[in-house]
């Protein structure tokens, strides 16, 4: 029997009926994600006000209101080495109104130090975007006397224990390369753990602590003050810092291997409409491009990273593999 047009038409309309309360949530998302952004927006950042991190934060969110046509508000919540802040974004709704930013440290380091978490980088995130990466600079208070990473390692080795450094934290980067500083040179740093960049290199300028790993917004401007000594960044190559400290050590000159570059990014939690993703990783391209975020990176020894969501997401899952290698040669358990 040959069916008219007008038969055919009837019967989708019927079995699309039938369908339609099945339909619902996707129907819903998509047009939640039409009508994309309306209301404001949550950047959660697992950091204490002040530093690298946040100042960046700000920054990128400031960019993103000015296209997006909403406010981008910045929520600090650190803690338990970025866990908390993490925790409570894998918790948010699944809409593109909380955002996250994942960091190497909290995404990759974390994860492999700790047996237990309230979260799951890969499960529980859909990535956006990198945002920038950056080396960490050894810096010591000037009353450690020593001039490189030689005779740092010597003044270590003639009093074990002694030498203190200052970390954010089990399982982030600044602590992971401390551990690896002293697996590399064999001698035994005291690390001291603090909840954010700001309360540790304050205790660091004011002499509790000897010396930290950190990121150049902190370091930097009190290396130029003379408040601190600039010992080697964790570049590979010493190039890679010439724009900001011309010819700087790197630990690598003195330990083939050792280096290491953090890298920050956005995520958000897994189910989010890819339209919506999509629109956040073109935004936040053309914030990296502006004049305020270059010149920022610049001052602060970091650099942009351009990358699309795919990129971030093969990059985190490479990292997971790399680092529970580098994390088992330096003799790190998770706890």
């Amino acid at each position: 029997m040959v069916l008219s047009k007008y038969m055919i038409a009837r019967g989708l309309i019927v079995a699309l009926c039938s369908i339609a309360p099945f339909c619902t949530p996707w129907a819903h998302a998509q047009t939640a994600a039409g009508d994309y952004p309306n209301r404001p927006i949550k950047f959660i950042v697992p950091h204490l006000p002040g530093g690298l991190a946040d100042s960046f934060a700000r920054a990128i969110g400031e960019g993103l209101s000015e296209r997006l046509g909403q406010p981008v508000v910045v929520e600090n919540m650190p803690g338990a080495s970025q866990a908390v802040g993490a925790a409570a974004a894998a918790r948010a709704p699944a809409d593109g109104y909380t955002v996250f930013m994942g960091t190497m440290s909290g995404l990759v380091l974390n994860t492999l130090a700790r047996k237990k978490l309230p979260y799951d980088p890969v499960r529980d995130f859909a990535p956006v975007s990198i945002l920038f990466s950056t080396p960490f600079f050894l810096v010591t208070h000037p009353s450690v006397e020593a001039k490189s990473v030689a005779e740092l390692i010597a003044l270590a080795k003639a009093k074990p224990g002694h030498y203190s450094v200052a970390t954010i934290g089990e399982g982030t980067g600044s602590h992971l390369v401390a551990v690896m500083l002293q697996s590399r040179a064999k001698v035994a740093f005291l690390k001291v753990p603090y909840k954010g960049s700001a309360p540790a290199i304050n205790d660091v300028l004011g002499g509790t602590v000897h010396m930290m790993f950190e990121g150049g917004a902190s370091a930097l401007p009190h290396v130029r003050q003379g408040t601190l000594k600039l010992l080697a960044s964790t570049a590979e190559r010493r190039s890679e810092t010439d724009h900001v400290v011309p010819d700087l050590p790197t630990l690598n000159d003195t330990f083939p291997g050792l280096a290491m570059d953090t890298w920050f990014s956005m995520v958000v939690p897994t189910g989010v409409p890819k339209s919506i993703i999509d629109r956040l990783n073109a935004e936040i391209k053309q914030v990296q491009r502006t004049p305020k975020l270059l010149k920022m990176a610049d001052s602060f020894g970091a650099k942009i990273t351009e990358s699309t969501p795919e990129q971030l997401g093969a990059r985190l899952r490479s990292q997971l593999e790399e680092y529970a290698k580098v994390m088992k040669e330096a003799g790190i358990q998770a706890q």
